[in-house]
């Protein structure tokens, strides 16, 4: 067997542990909802959240299959809302914002919380397109 040939059987080995849109999307809302949680028990979102959520969306796009990225660009930004908005409902006074009132409405702090975190997503968001990208490349 030559060493191209390993190389090449070594790779299809790779790509058949490569992940279904699926369980791409339950892998990045199990991983999401756990950052959350460990994030919650200081009983605020912050900086840990932040980074739990830009390392997950730019891990998703390495372990999803090659010919089905475009689930794991379209993920990132539904992954945020959904788990902010989760925790506007469960737990409203982790939500903590500059200038908004203790008694906010839902819908107030939600906003206020996805403005909040708006920086946190276009960082995001910009590193899984661009590994995105890099995967494409690789594969062509």
């Amino acid at each position: 067997m030559t060493m191209e040939h390993t190389a090449l059987r070594s790779g299809q080995q790779l790509a058949s542990r490569d992940l279904t849109v699926r369980g791409t999307v339950a892998l990045g809302c199990l991983a999401m909802a756990a950052v959350t949680v460990l994030d919650l028990v200081n009983g605020r979102l912050g900086f840990p959240f932040s980074l739990g959520f830009i390392l997950i969306v730019v891990t998703l796009p390495l372990a999803i299959d090659v010919r089905q990225l475009f689930s794991a660009g379209v993920l990132p930004p539904v992954l945020l809302l959904g788990t902010l908005l989760a925790v506007c409902i469960g737990r409203p006074e982790a939500i903590v914002v500059d200038g908004l009132a203790t008694d906010a409405a839902l819908i107030t702090r939600y906003i206020a919380a996805v403005v909040d975190h708006g920086l946190t997503l276009a960082i995001g968001h910009g590193l899984a397109i661009a590994v995105i990208v890099w995967r494409i490349l690789a594969d062509a």
